[in-house]
């Protein structure tokens, strides 16, 4: 049952987005905001940039402490090298890819298209809905 339900099925698409040049500290209020662990980076026409994250917030947040000031931007800090995934993949090849990475969301396609995040919690969603 699991292995017919898609990524498109569960994945967020109504997303909260940033710039590279969102001032960081902005972009950490706003997974704040929105208690979500990451944001997609995208350029003026939604295409993915990258991907800022805890992970990438804690890299400000060490520099804060050890440089004495908070400063900086989304495109200086954030994961350009992500893991996408298909809107067609299964649900359970998704399961999979987050149990050999550390990564808390991926950014997912369509025909080359980027259309969504789905995140672990969203995995669960899943597996809780059949």
């Amino acid at each position: 049952m699991l292995a017919k339900i898609t990524v498109a099925d569960f994945m967020a698409k109504r997303l909260v987005t940033l710039t590279k040049d969102t001032n960081v500290i902005d972009a950490i209020k706003k997974l704040l905001d929105h208690k979500i662990t990451c944001a997609p980076v995208v350029d003026s026409k939604g295409h993915l940039l990258g991907m800022f994250s805890e992970k990438d917030g804690m890299k400000v947040f060490l520099e804060s402490v050890y440089n004495q000031g908070m400063s900086g931007k989304v495109g200086e800090y954030m994961t350009t090298d992500t893991i996408s995934v298909d809107a067609n993949s299964s649900i359970v090849d998704v399961a999979e890819k987050f149990e050999k990475s550390s990564n808390r969301s991926f950014p997912v396609f369509q025909d080359g298209e980027f259309v969504g995040v789905i995140s672990r919690v969203d995995v669960f969603r899943a597996l809780v809905a059949i």
